[in-house]
């Protein structure tokens, strides 16, 4: 896109931010269900006309299978605790990123969720990998 080679992408908000507060770049809408913080006079995609669309970009911290559960429990607490610092919180804002911080059970949920959904799409529009 600032290179002038494409006319339209989808990038991370973490990425693009910059150059959409610079003016090199016009945010269209956002991905997922709701508004970010980050840009919060872009509309959803939902919103600017397409109902029902969201994709939502997230990250984990994923342990060896088979750590034991004392040690992935207080790796969790460790984790979410150190979102939640004033430090990290700005850090996190800076760049347009909103933390979550959850359970390796919610994870566990949503990873399942996420596979379920992003499976049917690949076998219903026979997406392969070549």
């Amino acid at each position: 896109m600032l290179g002038g080679q494409v006319d339209l992408m989808f990038d991370s908000i973490t990425s693009a931010r910059p150059h959409i507060q610079s003016g090199k770049l016009r945010a269209l809408g956002v991905t997922t269900a709701k508004r970010s913080s980050a840009l919060p006079d872009v509309p959803t995609i939902a919103e600017a006309g397409l109902p029902g669309y969201e994709v939502s970009p997230w990250f984990a911290v994923f342990a060896p299978a088979g750590t034991p559960p004392q040690v992935v429990a207080r790796l969790n607490q460790v984790l979410n605790g150190a979102m939640q610092q004033p430090d990290t919180l700005k850090k996190l804002e800076s760049v347009g990123a909103e933390p979550i911080g959850s359970t390796p059970q919610a994870l566990a949920t949503h990873l399942q969720q996420e596979l379920a959904r992003w499976g049917k799409l690949i076998k219903e529009r026979g997406i392969r990998l070549d």
